[in-house]
């Protein structure tokens, strides 16, 4: 079942411009950023308040890494994707799919965290999300970093 919102993504073209915004300006805590296996730095979680999350990924560098769409980024089309937090995963998303809901496998994630994808009506993605205790999302400190394989 979903417990609450988990983060909002969105995608820019300027990522330490943006971190540095929420980091700097508004004051929030970055939990962890995601690093290529070349080290570079490709994303970011932004803390905003007990496990809710604002994520930010570098459009080009985040498909260097995972593939995806490179169309030119404009006011309003930087939405990347929404995710719940849930509990019960697997009973979950089975209760979706006897409602006729289409819903992607069940994977571990990068950040150490299941999670199992579909999309509304209109085509926005939505991540289903459920942390475990390997998730980065709920490890101490702040600033950490995933690092990624090729």
């Amino acid at each position: 079942m979903i417990r609450k919102l988990a983060h909002l993504c969105f995608i820019t073209n300027d990522l330490d411009q943006l971190v540095a915004f929420y980091r700097d300006a508004l004051g929030l805590e970055v939990k962890f950023r995601f690093h290529a296996a070349d080290g570079s730095v490709f994303g970011a979680y932004v803390a905003c308040g007990d496990t809710t999350f604002v994520e930010f990924f570098d459009q080009h560098l985040s498909a260097k890494q995972w593939g995806g769409n490179l169309d030119p980024l404009t006011t309003g089309s930087r939405f990347g994707h929404l995710c719940f937090e849930v509990t019960g995963l697997a009973d979950y998303r089975a209760a979706l799919i006897a409602r006729g809901v289409s819903v992607g496998e069940i994977r571990n994630g990068s950040d150490g965290s299941l999670q199992a994808w579909l999309a509304d009506p209109d085509g926005h993605r939505i991540e289903l999300m459920e942390y475990t205790h390997r998730s980065a999302q709920l490890a101490p400190g702040k600033d950490g970093a995933l690092r990624f394989a090729k």
